[in-house]
Protein backbone atom coordinates (compact mmCIF):
# COMPACT_ATOMS: atom_id res chain seq x y z
CA UNK A 1 0.00 0.00 0.00
CA UNK A 2 1.08 3.72 -0.30
CA UNK A 3 2.46 5.94 1.98
CA UNK A 4 -0.63 8.65 2.25
CA UNK A 5 0.46 11.73 2.98
CA UNK A 6 0.03 14.33 5.90
CA UNK A 7 -2.68 16.01 4.00
CA UNK A 8 -4.10 12.86 3.52
CA UNK A 9 -4.14 12.08 7.10
CA UNK A 10 -5.56 15.46 8.16
CA UNK A 11 -8.23 14.72 5.08
CA UNK A 12 -9.05 11.88 6.91
CA UNK A 13 -9.35 12.84 10.79
CA UNK A 14 -11.09 15.89 9.96
CA UNK A 15 -13.68 13.93 8.15
CA UNK A 16 -14.28 11.65 10.51
CA UNK A 17 -14.42 14.82 13.33
CA UNK A 18 -16.72 16.99 11.08
CA UNK A 19 -19.43 13.57 10.75
CA UNK A 20 -19.28 13.31 14.19
CA UNK A 21 -19.62 17.11 15.42
CA UNK A 22 -22.51 18.72 12.96
CA UNK A 23 -23.71 21.54 13.77
CA UNK A 24 -26.84 23.12 13.81
CA UNK A 25 -25.62 26.04 12.43
CA UNK A 26 -25.31 24.72 9.06
CA UNK A 27 -28.62 24.62 8.30
CA UNK A 28 -29.08 28.49 9.13
CA UNK A 29 -25.75 29.20 6.95
CA UNK A 30 -28.06 27.25 3.63
CA UNK A 31 -30.76 29.19 4.38
CA UNK A 32 -28.98 32.72 3.88
CA UNK A 33 -28.11 32.87 0.06
CA UNK A 34 -32.02 33.47 -0.78
CA UNK A 35 -30.97 37.18 0.33
CA UNK A 36 -28.72 37.71 -2.55
CA UNK A 37 -31.33 36.22 -5.37
CA UNK A 38 -33.58 39.96 -5.06
CA UNK A 39 -32.70 42.28 -7.56
CA UNK A 40 -31.42 45.28 -5.14
CA UNK A 41 -28.89 43.09 -3.66
CA UNK A 42 -27.40 42.49 -7.16
CA UNK A 43 -27.30 46.25 -7.61
CA UNK A 44 -25.90 47.03 -4.02
CA UNK A 45 -21.76 45.89 -3.01
CA UNK A 46 -23.53 43.50 -0.03
CA UNK A 47 -21.66 40.36 -1.42
CA UNK A 48 -20.01 38.41 1.18
CA UNK A 49 -16.01 38.52 1.88
CA UNK A 50 -14.70 35.24 1.33
CA UNK A 51 -12.93 34.04 5.11
CA UNK A 52 -9.20 34.60 4.67
CA UNK A 53 -9.42 36.83 1.62
CA UNK A 54 -9.96 40.79 1.12
CA UNK A 55 -11.39 39.89 -2.11
CA UNK A 56 -15.37 40.12 -1.58
CA UNK A 57 -17.21 37.84 -4.07
CA UNK A 58 -19.67 35.16 -3.99
CA UNK A 59 -19.17 31.88 -1.33
CA UNK A 60 -19.60 28.90 -3.39
CA UNK A 61 -23.47 27.27 -2.46
CA UNK A 62 -22.84 24.00 -3.68
CA UNK A 63 -20.40 21.32 -4.83
CA UNK A 64 -19.40 22.27 -9.12
CA UNK A 65 -18.25 19.45 -10.44
CA UNK A 66 -16.14 20.75 -13.98
CA UNK A 67 -14.86 17.76 -16.15
CA UNK A 68 -11.63 19.05 -17.67
CA UNK A 69 -11.37 15.78 -19.28
CA UNK A 70 -13.44 12.29 -19.72
CA UNK A 71 -11.50 9.70 -18.74
CA UNK A 72 -11.95 6.20 -20.81
CA UNK A 73 -11.12 3.43 -17.73
CA UNK A 74 -12.90 2.04 -14.67
CA UNK A 75 -15.18 4.13 -13.36
CA UNK A 76 -14.93 5.42 -9.57
CA UNK A 77 -17.70 4.08 -7.52
CA UNK A 78 -18.56 4.23 -3.61
CA UNK A 79 -16.94 1.50 -1.73
CA UNK A 80 -13.75 1.38 -4.28
CA UNK A 81 -10.07 2.35 -3.69
CA UNK A 82 -9.56 5.40 -5.87
CA UNK A 83 -5.65 7.09 -6.37
CA UNK A 84 -5.83 10.71 -7.32
CA UNK A 85 -3.57 13.13 -7.80
CA UNK A 86 -4.67 16.75 -6.44
CA UNK A 87 -4.02 19.92 -6.03
CA UNK A 88 -6.09 22.37 -3.56
CA UNK A 89 -6.35 25.94 -3.51
CA UNK A 90 -8.87 28.53 -1.35
CA UNK A 91 -11.59 29.45 -3.95
CA UNK A 92 -11.38 32.69 -4.22
CA UNK A 93 -14.30 33.79 -7.03
CA UNK A 94 -12.96 36.81 -7.95
CA UNK A 95 -9.13 35.40 -8.61
CA UNK A 96 -7.26 34.63 -11.33
CA UNK A 97 -8.76 31.36 -12.04
CA UNK A 98 -10.60 31.28 -8.96
CA UNK A 99 -7.89 30.19 -7.14
CA UNK A 100 -6.67 31.84 -4.19
CA UNK A 101 -3.21 30.33 -1.67
CA UNK A 102 -2.34 26.41 -2.71
CA UNK A 103 -2.26 24.94 -0.12
CA UNK A 104 -1.10 21.17 -1.05
CA UNK A 105 -0.56 19.03 -4.25
CA UNK A 106 0.09 15.73 -4.42
CA UNK A 107 1.92 15.93 -7.31
CA UNK A 108 5.24 17.30 -6.44
CA UNK A 109 5.50 14.51 -4.29
CA UNK A 110 4.46 12.06 -6.98
CA UNK A 111 2.32 9.73 -4.63
CA UNK A 112 -1.28 9.74 -5.26
CA UNK A 113 -3.67 9.96 -2.64
CA UNK A 114 -5.47 6.69 -2.11
CA UNK A 115 -8.80 6.19 0.04
CA UNK A 116 -11.97 4.28 -0.35
CA UNK A 117 -14.29 6.21 -1.81
CA UNK A 118 -17.80 6.71 -0.33
CA UNK A 119 -16.61 5.51 3.78
CA UNK A 120 -16.51 9.25 5.13
CA UNK A 121 -12.70 9.29 4.90
CA UNK A 122 -12.07 12.60 3.26
CA UNK A 123 -14.16 15.54 3.02
CA UNK A 124 -17.88 15.35 1.78
CA UNK A 125 -17.05 16.98 -1.27
CA UNK A 126 -14.35 14.67 -2.56
CA UNK A 127 -16.83 11.19 -1.48
CA UNK A 128 -19.26 13.32 -3.64
CA UNK A 129 -17.41 14.74 -6.47
CA UNK A 130 -15.15 12.17 -7.42
CA UNK A 131 -18.14 9.35 -7.81
CA UNK A 132 -18.23 8.51 -11.69
CA UNK A 133 -14.92 9.79 -12.46
CA UNK A 134 -13.13 6.90 -15.03
CA UNK A 135 -9.48 6.52 -15.20
CA UNK A 136 -7.61 9.10 -16.90
CA UNK A 137 -10.38 11.88 -16.25
CA UNK A 138 -9.24 15.19 -14.66
CA UNK A 139 -12.13 17.32 -12.66
CA UNK A 140 -11.99 20.69 -11.09
CA UNK A 141 -14.60 20.56 -7.95
CA UNK A 142 -15.49 23.55 -6.19
CA UNK A 143 -16.60 22.97 -2.69
CA UNK A 144 -18.48 24.72 -0.37
CA UNK A 145 -17.54 24.93 3.34
CA UNK A 146 -20.17 22.71 4.48
CA UNK A 147 -18.31 19.95 2.56
CA UNK A 148 -15.31 20.55 3.57
CA UNK A 149 -14.01 21.59 6.68
CA UNK A 150 -16.70 23.73 7.77
CA UNK A 151 -16.62 26.67 10.61
CA UNK A 152 -13.25 24.90 11.96
CA UNK A 153 -9.98 25.97 10.30
CA UNK A 154 -7.92 22.65 9.30
CA UNK A 155 -4.91 21.57 11.29
CA UNK A 156 -2.10 23.36 10.57
CA UNK A 157 -3.24 26.58 9.58
CA UNK A 158 -3.33 26.40 6.01
CA UNK A 159 -7.38 25.95 5.72
CA UNK A 160 -8.99 28.85 7.59
CA UNK A 161 -12.75 27.92 8.68
CA UNK A 162 -15.27 28.77 6.52
CA UNK A 163 -13.18 28.21 3.41
CA UNK A 164 -14.79 27.04 0.17
CA UNK A 165 -12.05 24.95 -1.73
CA UNK A 166 -11.06 24.12 -5.35
CA UNK A 167 -9.43 21.08 -6.46
CA UNK A 168 -7.82 19.65 -9.76
CA UNK A 169 -7.97 16.62 -9.49
CA UNK A 170 -7.20 13.51 -11.41
CA UNK A 171 -8.24 9.82 -11.17
CA UNK A 172 -5.12 7.65 -11.71
CA UNK A 173 -6.59 4.12 -10.53
CA UNK A 174 -9.60 2.21 -9.03
CA UNK A 175 -9.55 -1.25 -7.42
Amino acid sequence: MKRSSVFAATLLALAAFSAQAQTPAEPAAAAAPAAPAAPAAAATPAAPVVVGSATPGPAAESLIVNDTKVGTGREATSGATVYMHYTGWLYRPLAKNMRGRQFDSSIPRGEPLDFVLGTGRVIKGWDQGIVGMKVGGKRTLIIPSELAYGSRAAPGGGIPPNSALIFDVELIDVK
